[in-house]
């Protein structure tokens, strides 16, 4: 059954990769984000143009699945991260979440089933030096999830997907060079770090029917970095 998947921040990245699983797909989707990006190049989108920490676009109609991608990688020792390190993380991971579905809930309603996926990260569950601000904010995004999946049941899944380092724009700067992108991926214990589409594609798969019989979870795709210790 085809259905229409609003994506926040889909312009770029996992977002982008997850608009591009969809589409093959045969579903429609709506993309939300400051510019078009790639998403120019696809058939069977929408762009609007919207910021979660400004303004979003109203939407009519009924939406069957929620996407929202915008996050921070903010990796300090916590002597140098200031109150307003921890703010904005906040504001970026949750507060623009509580927003956005404030605001497209009516249109999630309107749908027979619906389905949100958001994002945690591995170091939530993994305690991982100098990830102190967004690992908070995260763990906050977790705890959302749970909640709103248990309110909204059975009506509206909820589920996060806790990725570890995915080579996107977002992390350009962790993968400056050929060393720091060779530690990287030897710290995981498949040897690469994640791809968008690789969390893309599990995006994908949980706004569909495929996942109707999966809420509350958060879903660990890290590479294995959450829960093997390889010899």
């Amino acid at each position: 059954m085809s259905k229409h998947v609003l994506i926040i921040g889909g312009s770029s990245g996992i977002g982008l990769a997850a608009a591009k699983q969809l589409t093959a797909q045969g579903h429609r989707v709506t993309a939300i984000s400051r510019q078009e990006g790639g998403l120019a190049d696809l058939q069977n989108v929408t762009h609007r143009q919207g910021d979660v920490m400004e303004a979003m676009p109203e939407l009519d109609e009924a939406v069957d699945a929620l996407i929202y991608c915008p996050g921070s990688i903010n990796l300090k020792p916590f002597t140098n991260l200031k109150p307003k390190d921890f703010q904005r993380d906040f504001d970026i991971n949750v507060q623009g979440l509580v927003t956005t579905l404030h605001q497209y809930l009516p249109n999630l309603k309107k749908a027979q089933h619906a389905s949100v996926v958001a994002f945690s990260t591995v170091a939530v569950q993994t305690g991982m030096a100098y990830h102190a601000s967004v690992a908070a904010a995260k763990g906050a995004v977790e705890g959302l999830i749970r909640s709103l999946a248990a309110e909204y049941a059975p009506n509206i899944r909820f589920n996060a997907i806790a990725p570890s380092l995915v080579d996107t724009p977002m992390a350009e700067r962790l993968l400056r060079n050929d060393k720091q992108r060779e530690s990287s991926e030897q710290r995981h214990p498949l040897k690469r770090i994640g791809t968008p589409e690789d969390i893309g594609h599990m995006a994908a798969y949980l706004v569909t029917d495929n996942a109707g019989w999966i809420t509350g979870q958060v879903i660990g795709v890290d590479g294995g970095m959450s829960s093997t210790r390889p010899l």
